[in-house]
Order: C-alpha cells, then structure tokens, then sequence
C-alpha cells in the first residue's frame, strides 16, 4: 500500500515582477482586490505590495468586460477579498501571462508526510499530491520526507534503487509516484 505524501501551500506565493519605484523584484499580495466601474464596463484588479518600499502594483484580473458577463459569485469573492480566489487567480496562467509575472514559492509550502514508520521498510511505495501547482525539484521532496540529503537521494537515483515513472531532475507541479528500495 503506497504512503501519500501531500505538498500543500502555507501562504500565498511572493510576485516576481519589477517595482517602477525601487527596482525591486518582489512583491507580496494579502488577497486585496480593486473593482473598478464605469458605466456597463468593469476592471478588477488584485494587489501586490512591494516588498522593500511598499509601493502597490495591480495586476489585472478583469479588463473592460461587460459587467453581465462576469459571474456574481466572482464579484461577491472580489468585494470581500477573499485570499482564496487571490491563491486561485495566481495559479491561473493568463492572469500571470497579462500582468507579466512569476511566483516565487520558496518557504510558502509544506510536505504532509503519513509519518516515518515508513523509513524502516526494505520497499517504499509513495504518492506524491500537489494541492496546488507548486514547482519542486523531487530530489527536494524525496530528501525531506526521508531524511536523507539532497546527494544521497541523487545517488540513489544513480544506483537505480530510487524509480519513478516521471524524470526526477528538474522541477515538478504535477502528482507522481516513486519507489525506493533499501
């Protein structure tokens, strides 16, 4: 029976973009919106801080659309700042693709491990769930659910005693499994 083991965020990720202010490259976002309306036509944005001097950016989430066009639940989410909908609109690709931007998720995520029962085993089975897209490198993930350094995951690797059906170099946001065998 395979342990799952679940990498799920802890905050929302930092804003990679540009500060016109400061040159800075981060900013924070808490999940605040601006909506914006004028006559028939209506532009939301979500908020992000800088990091370093403060200054607000917007990133575009609605532009110019017809206000029957958009869902009343979406608005409602918007008027109350819900942190929830900030989390799901920065996952969304065209969000990020319009406003130019990247996140940045080191320190907004956590592994969800069964235990360490598992460790004492000859063959471990283990599933690997994403609660959100969340780009990491397996090697990271397998070393800190197994307690096991970055070069000894990659060793095993090497030996063949750590198999994945995915390439375990690189990044990954998608669910996947592997196996090692002691």
């Amino acid at each position: 029976m395979p342990n799952n083991w679940v990498v799920a965020p802890t905050c929302l990720p930092l804003v990679l973009r540009r500060c016109h202010a400061c040159a800075s490259g981060r900013f924070r976002t808490s999940g605040k919106f601006r909506v914006n309306a004028n006559h028939k036509l209506i532009d939301a944005w979500l908020l992000a801080l800088c990091t370093v001097c403060g200054e607000t950016a917007k990133l575009t989430v609605l532009e110019r659309m017809n206000v029957r066009s958009v869902r009343p639940e979406l608005l409602d989410r918007m008027h109350d700042n819900d942190p929830g909908l900030a989390a799901e609109l920065l996952q969304d690709p065209v969000v990020r693709r319009r406003s130019r931007i990247a996140l940045d998720w080191e320190n907004a995520w956590r592994l969800d491990t069964d235990g360490s029962d598992h460790l004492d085993r000859e063959v471990i089975d283990i599933s690997v769930r994403f609660a959100a897209r969340i780009p990491v490198r397996p090697v990271r993930l397998i070393a800190e659910g197994c307690g096991l350094s970055r070069a000894e995951v990659e060793r095993l690797i090497t030996e063949g005693k750590l198999v994945s059906a995915v390439r375990l170099s690189g990044k990954l946001s998608g669910d996947f499994t592997f196996m090692l065998k002691r």
